[in-house]
């Protein structure tokens, strides 16, 4: 078996307003669109995703919180209907996925190697959280590629900041361990939101857009600080500000897809394509892309000039 890869990474928000806007026909409830910005800049990042040709996508998501240990979804072929509990009427959507189990396993085994608590999802009747069912549509909507699940364990929440996204470090080097040894070609999605400052009250009909903007000046600021350094291939200085993005403008990387992600690419010091910025609810998000197998193509000609 060759050596596996992770060839890209994505930050892929997972609000459900963007799922709603598009209607597709497995979520029940319908729009007349809204949120268009950032649909369409998922639709960018669909065409770049099928140039990639990947085995398996993994996605970390918040709303599948694990407070024991790092979870992965190992059951095979998942059915079923996922609600968002905060907006039921803008999210019913029916599912309907295949797991890469062995990758899964692999990435349970690698965690365990290095100290850190995990298990296996091996419920046939799980009901897959709208955070990891909202990304993967909006990045595949064709659902033909198998995918990987990982739980939010959550743990920058009860520790330190600092401490929390150390352990999702350490998460997302298992994760490149479990890709390489088992020969997949792989992409990784963070389902994050940048700045969570959101308004507490919704328009009448939710797809108003003349009611959609930033919460807070300070999230939005904050949110295109930290873009224009990924941009610009500043990773770690972007890194070393997490802490402070996280407290000042209750940033949703804190609950650590953001980091596992990085950490998973090797924290790649090139530039970030950014696909577009909107706001959802006051929310900032950002559906950005790193295509590390190009930057490895031309690293290695760069050396053999």
């Amino acid at each position: 078996m060759s050596s596996g890869k992770i060839v890209a990474g994505y930050l892929a928000p997972h609000p459900p307003h963007q799922v709603y806007g598009e209607n597709p026909p497995q979520n029940e409830p319908r729009s007349n669109g809204g949120w268009e910005q950032l649909r369409w800049a998922y639709e960018r990042a669909r065409a770049t995703l099928e140039r990639y040709r990947p085995d398996v996508l993994l996605v970390h998501s918040p709303h599948w919180e694990t407070q024991v240990g790092h979870h992965f979804l190992s059951v095979p072929n998942l059915k079923g209907k996922s609600v968002d509990p905060i907006f039921p009427h803008l999210f019913r959507y029916n599912f309907d996925l295949n797991v890469d189990a062995e990758l899964a396993q692999a990435c349970h085994e690698e965690a365990l190697s290095i100290g850190l608590t995990s298990k296996l999802m091996t419920n046939p009747d799980f009901r897959v959280d709208y955070g990891t069912i909202t990304t993967l549509h909006m990045i595949r909507p064709q659902w033909d590629i198998p995918v990987v699940g990982v739980s939010a364990n959550n743990s920058p929440y009860y520790l330190k900041t600092e401490e929390g996204l150390e352990e999702m470090d350490l998460l997302g080097k298992a994760t490149a361990k479990a890709i390489e040894r088992t020969g997949r070609r792989a992409v990784v999605l963070a389902s994050n939101t940048l700045s969570h400052f959101h308004f507490s009250a919704e328009p009448d009909r939710p797809e108003d857009m003349t009611r959609e903007h930033p919460k807070t000046d300070e999230g939005y600021r904050w949110d295109m600080r930290i873009i224009e350094l990924l941009r610009r291939g500043q990773t770690k200085e972007a890194v070393a500000l997490l802490p402070q993005f996280i407290e000042e403008a209750a940033a949703e990387v804190k609950s650590g897809g953001f980091t596992w992600m990085l950490s998973a690419l090797g924290y790649p010091q090139i530039p970030a394509e950014l696909h577009g910025y909107g706001t959802v609810i006051g929310t900032g998000n950002a559906i950005m892309e790193w295509d590390v197998e190009r930057a490895s193509t031309a690293l290695a000609g760069a050396g053999q000039s």
